[in-house]
């Protein structure tokens, strides 16, 4: 019964990925079509898609990975030197919790200095 179970993950789990994949591309494209029904431009289009990117979300994910394993180590660290159980998820919920508190100040601290850059033209 486990080894029909074990064969069922790996596809299930690709079947997923898959529909994410394919429900991202069909809204993408759904999205570009009401955008071109409404009757704007193409300078109109590439505007709304230019303001709807942000250019620091890699800085984001970052910061936001860094202390997910910050918070992954320390719990594993404190669980082999207590031997409480309660650590790994404790410190990944809080070290994550920092970590998008943390992303959204200096996102948005980065945000303004490029938003006062980009109007000064330099």
């Amino acid at each position: 019964m486990e080894g029909v179970i074990a064969v069922f993950i790996p596809i299930v789990m690709f079947l997923v990925i898959g529909l994410v994949i394919i429900t991202y591309v069909y809204f993408r494209s759904r999205e570009r079509q009401m955008l071109i029904e409404k009757g704007l431009s193409s300078e109109e289009i590439k505007q709304f898609f230019e303001q709807k990117r942000d250019p620091f979300g890699l800085l984001k994910i970052g910061i936001i990975s860094i202390f997910f394993g910050l918070g992954l180590g320390f719990g594993m660290m404190l669980e082999s030197y207590t031997g409480g159980e309660f650590w790994i998820p404790f410190l990944l919920f809080v070290g994550t919790g920092i970590g998008f508190v943390l992303a959204n100040v200096v996102g948005n601290k980065f945000r303004a200095k490029y938003e006062l850059e980009k109007q000064a033209g330099v």
